[in-house]
């Protein structure tokens, strides 16, 4: 674990910080050409991690983000229902068919 600096050198770390003054000026230019290098580098971004940004800043949103919770929660109760209704289905088709085997075991053999 590093020790934490002395109060003494932060004090004058922060005075020499705040007499220093930069006397180069920028490049023409300068802020066009950052702004150029960012519109490039987002045109070479893929179109799924532009998709997962703009989802992510939308969800930001709480209004979004408790829709889009909903919607998830609802599909949930669908698939579950849908499922759960398929099951209920097999079992009782496997039910019936254990049903008339136990009323009549040779039922199954003579059809």
């Amino acid at each position: 674990m590093k020790a934490q600096p002395s109060n003494e050198s932060d004090q004058a770390l922060s005075r020499v910080l705040h007499e220093w003054k930069v006397q180069t000026p920028l490049p023409p230019r300068f802020e066009e050409g950052v702004w150029l290098g960012i519109a490039r580098r987002q045109a070479r971004r893929p179109a799924w991690r532009l998709i997962w940004e703009r989802l992510g800043a939308a969800i930001a949103r709480p209004a979004l983000a408790t829709s889009y919770l909903a919607v998830l929660l609802l599909a949930g109760l669908v698939v579950g229902y849908w499922q759960a209704r398929a099951a209920n289905a097999r079992a009782e088709a496997q039910l019936s068919a254990r049903y008339v085997q136990v009323v009549d075991p040779y039922q199954m053999l003579h059809h």
